[in-house]
């Protein structure tokens, strides 16, 4: 199993941001991670970091996870990737999600409906396009040309990119997870508990069961919280609270009481009174509240806290379960010593 590292979208000016991220991947790159993945929400875009990632790094992976369907039309996603992997010379990985109903009507202007069957629509024209194949198309969700009009069918004009361009898929729900299984070469969980996951490897099994490439180097790519520390009680918990915010923003705040795909998970994974909680004080907007009240049983299986030795041994739990890479999100007060301390030899 490899170890990779998460930026997560930037926060903050974005100059000091990307500097940090620079800093953080730099220093990925040289204790031997795999690859590092940066993330879009509606604040800082995805692309721009990668490009700025892939000019100044040799050797590491580069991935979205995820840049938003939504967000772009598939023809743009297939150039962008195709130039991202250029420019790094084959290290792009690219990572595809649907966001959810809030940003993708809010912020994009585009109808959340059939999110399923966009998305299987979506990865088939990339894919079509990244093969230097005629954008020709015709589904229920995308139709390439328009018909009765002046477009013609055209070609990618970049050289083809590798044919083996990883197109990742991040799936919360059984289903969608049952697609990345179907079309995708990789699977992007979020807050996946090693002893619970799997149900859900037995959905990416029966996608596997219709897909129409091989399954061979399957990739999943778990993003998981790290905070190093040996602190117990009234410490611990103040180094825990980077990671009960970012729950309490998922759980709360990423989707409406009515549709919330991590809120969902949280109820499955058996926390449905603590997220239920959760998310009445987060929308309460009583934020601070919130991630008071996050269990320290879901950070226990979701998050890696704790000394080196206990997350290397954790990290263990993550490779049984059939996880490939974790991606580590550092959230303690030196993240650049958190991930040398992780991945020095034990």
């Amino acid at each position: 199993m490899d170890l990779g590292l998460t930026l997560g979208y930037l926060t903050g000016p974005v100059g000091p941001a990307a500097r940090r991220a620079l800093e953080l991947t730099r220093a990925a790159e040289d204790a031997g991670f795999s690859s590092v993945w940066v993330a879009e929400a509606y604040g800082t875009d995805a692309v721009s970091v990668l490009g700025w990632l892939a000019g100044q790094t040799t050797r590491i992976g580069l991935g979205s996870a995820v840049l938003q369907v939504p967000a772009r039309a598939a023809a743009s996603t297939a150039m962008t990737a195709a130039t991202l992997d250029g420019l790094s010379g084959g290290r792009f990985q690219l990572g595809l999600g649907v966001s959810g109903p809030q940003v993708a009507e809010g912020w994009y202007g585009q109808r959340f409906s059939r999110p399923l069957a966009r998305t299987r629509e979506y990865v088939a024209v990339v894919r079509q396009l990244l093969a230097r194949r005629e954008s020709r198309f015709s589904g229920q969700h995308l139709e390439l040309p328009l018909p009765g009009g002046p477009g013609i069918p055209l070609k990618l004009m970049q050289p083809a990119p590798r044919a083996d361009l990883p197109i990742h898929l991040a799936a919360v729900g059984p289903r969608n997870v049952e697609l990345a299984g179907e079309i995708a070469d990789g699977w992007l969980p979020s807050f996946l508990v090693p002893e619970n996951a799997a149900e859900s490897f037995d959905r990416l099994r029966a996608g596997f069961s219709r897909r129409t490439r091989p399954a061979e180097g399957f990739a999943v790519t778990a993003n998981v919280p790290l905070v190093l520390t040996g602190a117990t009680g009234a410490a611990r918990a103040e180094a825990e609270l980077p990671v009960r915010h970012l729950v309490a923003l998922y759980v709360g705040g990423m989707g409406s009481r009515e549709q919330n795909f991590y809120a969902d998970l949280g109820r499955r994974l058996g926390f449905a009174d603590a997220v239920d909680e959760v998310q009445d004080l987060f929308l309460a907007g009583r934020k601070d509240e919130a991630a008071q009240r996050v269990p320290e049983g879901f950070l226990e299986a979701t998050a890696l806290v704790g000394s080196p030795a206990h997350v290397r041994s954790r990290l263990q739990d993550y490779e049984r379960a059939g996880v490939t890479t974790v991606a580590l999100a550092p959230m303690g007060p030196d993240p650049v010593a958190d991930l040398r301390a992780v991945s020095a030899p034990s």
